[in-house]
């Protein structure tokens, strides 16, 4: 077997650089992709209710505003017929548009002589009244926070889409956007909305994989040139790790996947377990090549040696990815998914590539001078001897640090907001906050209103039920603005009572049947958006300020405990739904996700270390060094406060995917050593200390600065992301070479 692979080395070699070509020729086909039902919790039984409630009503983010700024106030003549020429052009040029609403087109109901109709609430030819007109706008809830902030130095545009949009339609609504602000020289804007994330968050998405993979492409150089030293070993290095990557994304492009949020991650993470599979072949085919063997015998060592423990560490890590697919976020699942593919690839290449590249090369051209290696086997020996000296201090440290791990577990939350998720110093993040402060926000909250009984949608009782409702939620701090069939009901009162601001109220039940005639006769005037198809349903639509989840959930539960005392349920029952709890619900599940998927990943481990080592007590052994590096990472985002959501979860399963390969090489090195020394265990450690030691610190080191590249991401979850499992990996190689030995001593494996 070994013999014919090696005799066909330079096909493979070829086979490879075609694949990797063909590879390239696809990169092209790569989509970028972002929308918020990606992140939606498959399997939720509120999913499946506001799927059938937006199949009833429209979608909750089919909006964006264009925020339009003008110091020292918006009613200025001049300013508000570029925001009247832009509104109306909005709708005229710009696709997927179905309704635009501003101040100069916004309209007050009057009844007249010859029936109702609608003026214009800013006389925009009458200067004289402009002064009048904005004190009423500035009193009026239906226009603040919706179409004017409180210091009346911004108006928004508001613009309704179509339901549903993606990415295409999303580019194009906002290169018409762009277009229109520039031709009336609206120079001081603000955007929000969903087109808008779609299309600045792909955009950013490219930028950061480009960023990341230049960056770790110069890292992974640099870190070899220190390791390798010799040009040969540095030029097979990188070209594998090239190889790998691209017949990876390749591979991503011929399946069709659009790249998510967290594609940044894929060439770091490809280039990284390239990188750590690379280092533990060459080095043992460099020791192999000192040892006076030929090329071809230590190639076939090298193979059956490393190249078993390496297939078990690319099978531990992809098992690591795959626990995402506990999760029920879609982009999580396809992350560990593409990620355990990826790992996949690169033992490939490393097998079929690497192997046989290192084989083109004599031996001059491979290894370093003794005086390198001499230098390393003083610091292994160094180590090895601590591990000895030194094992009553390593216990103790470590149960201090296992009790100060748990008092940082115990302090983790799950309170995370959208702004974290933004990337930061980015326009869409100054935006978002803009928002923010000057008018009601982005987070949606519908409530669906659903008809009890023989009652009527138009009748007094469910129309009061609904106005007092939606007063409530306006009376919460977290909640500005809200619409519904009351403030419908209420706009025509006033209308009928002459347009006396005192009269937007419900009126009372008998003096009610001219409103409800109205509601009944005029359809032209929204209700559609706000009335189920049957009749039977009704919605109140508002916006939340992005306070946190668990701070949302406890308002949500105190609007509940509300509505089980002030609304009759035998009238209408109000269930609370939308967008953004959808994304809050996250948070429920993704701590239970996240130890199922690791309780999975662990049983896999076993269940492959148990087949390569056969003895139950260094499989448990096995697992105690890669809980440390986990318990850590917990511990980190319990006393650095930061939220534990879907995002971040992804950590532990890289952490433990990838951690656990050293203590693999580690004890497979050992058991070799151990039965090659007829039993000896302590010169089988230090055989181990001095061939395997150096592989998992150069991988480790290579691990750490691989992972700090996502500093470099504006992106706040990616850094987050890159500091834990660069941290905690560090921890894992200290585990590896200190308490790793402390226990096969103490075991007498």
């Amino acid at each position: 077997m070994f013999e014919t692979f090696y005799q066909n080395r330079k096909v493979s070699i070829a086979a490879f650089l075609i694949l990797a070509s063909l590879s390239a020729i696809l990169l092209p086909q790569l989509k970028f992709a972002f929308n918020f039902e990606q992140f939606f919790p498959q399997g939720d039984e509120d999913l499946e209710f506001f799927q059938e409630y937006i199949k009833e009503f429209e979608t909750d983010d089919n909006f964006l505003l264009v925020a339009l700024d003008n110091k020292p106030t918006v009613f200025d003549t001049s300013f508000l017929r570029k925001v009247e020429a832009f509104s109306k052009e909005a709708y005229k040029e710009i696709p997927y548009v179905k309704l635009v609403q501003s101040l100069p087109n916004y309209r007050y109901p009057v009844m007249t002589p010859f029936g109702p109709t609608t003026v214009p609430a800013l006389h925009l030819d009458k200067p004289e009244q402009l002064k009048s007109d904005s004190i009423r706008l500035m009193k009026d809830e239906r226009v603040l926070y919706n179409l004017l902030n409180l210091a009346a130095t911004s108006t928004a545009v508001v613009i309704k889409t179509d339901d549903n949009i993606q990415m295409e339609a999303s580019d194009s609504i906002m290169e018409a956007v762009y277009k229109l602000l520039d031709k009336h020289e609206l120079d001081d804007y603000h955007l929000l909305g969903r087109a808008y994330f779609q299309s600045e968050l792909a955009k950013l998405q490219f930028k950061e994989i480009m960023i990341s993979t230049v960056i770790s492409g110069i890292l992974v150089c640099l870190v070899m040139i220190l390791i390798f030293k010799k040009w040969a070993s540095i030029f097979v290095a990188l070209s594998s790790i090239g190889v790998g990557l691209m017949i990876f994304m390749g591979f991503l492009a011929l399946l069709g996947r659009e790249l998510s949020v967290m594609a940044a991650l894929y060439p770091i993470l490809m280039l990284i377990v390239g990188t750590s599979d690379v280092i533990h072949i060459m080095s043992k085919y460099h020791d192999e090549l000192r040892k006076g063997n030929s090329k071809r015998e230590s190639m076939r060592v090298t193979i059956k040696q490393i190249g078993l423990a390496t297939l078990l560490t690319s099978l531990t890590t992809a098992a690591g990815f795959a626990t995402l697919l506990s999760s029920r976020i879609g982009p999580i699942q396809e992350f560990g998914v593409n990620s355990a593919i990826g790992v996949l690839i690169a033992y490939v290449v490393v097998i079929g590539f690497t192997c046989p590249m290192l084989s083109l090369f004599s031996k001059d051209q491979m290894i370093t001078t003794q005086k390198s290696m001499n230098r390393w086997s003083g610091m292994l020996s160094w180590a090895y001897k601590f591990s000895i000296e030194k094992r009553r201090a390593i216990t103790m440290v470590s149960l201090f640090f296992l009790v100060l791990f748990g008092i940082g577990i115990s302090k983790i939350h799950t309170n995370y907001d959208l702004y974290t998720n933004l990337p930061t110093g980015e326009k869409i993040s100054e935006d978002f906050l803009y928002f923010e402060k000057e008018y009601a926000g982005f987070r949606p909250l519908e409530l669906a209103g659903t008809l009890q009984g023989d009652y009527k949608i138009y009748d007094h009782e469910v129309i009061s039920a609904v106005a007092k409702t939606e007063d409530y939620l306006k009376s919460l701090p977290e909640i500005q603005t809200a619409f519904s069939m009351g403030t419908i009901a209420k706009s025509l009162n006033q209308m009928l009572k002459r347009a006396n601001e005192s009269a937007y109220v419900i009126p009372e039940k008998e003096d009610y049947s001219k409103v409800k005639k109205m509601l009944v006769t005029l359809p032209s005037i929204g209700t559609d958006a706000l009335i189920s198809k049957d009749k039977s349903m009704t919605r109140i639509s508002s916006k939340i300020k992005d306070v946190g989840a668990e701070n949302i959930k406890v308002m949500s539960a105190k609007v509940d405990d509300w509505l089980d005392k002030n609304i009759d349920p035998q009238i209408i029952q109000f269930e609370q739904t939308g967008t953004g709890l959808l994304l809050d619900k996250n948070s429920e599940f993704v701590k239970d996700s996240l130890i199922q998927g690791l309780l999975i990943a662990l049983a896999i481990v076993s269940l492959l270390m148990g087949l390569l080592f056969r003895n139950w007590k260094m499989l448990l052994l096995a697992l105690v060094p890669n809980l440390i590096p986990l318990l850590f990472a917990a511990a980190l985002l319990g006393f650095t406060g930061v939220a534990l959501e879907a995002g971040i979860s992804i950590v532990f399963a890289i952490i433990f995917g990838i951690a656990v390969d050293d203590t693999i090489h580690f004890l497979s090195k050992y058991k070799l050593a151990k039965d090659n020394h007829n039993g000896d265990t302590e010169k089988a450690l230090e055989i181990t200390f001095q061939e395997c030691g150096k592989a998992i610190i150069f991988t480790s080191i290579i691990l750490f600065f691989g992972f700090l590249v996502l500093l470099f991401s504006s992106n706040q979850p990616s850094v987050i992301i890159g500091l834990l499992i660069s941290v905690t990996l560090i921890s894992a190689l200290v585990a590896d070479l200190t308490i790793l030995p402390v226990l096969i001593r103490k075991f007498k494996i």
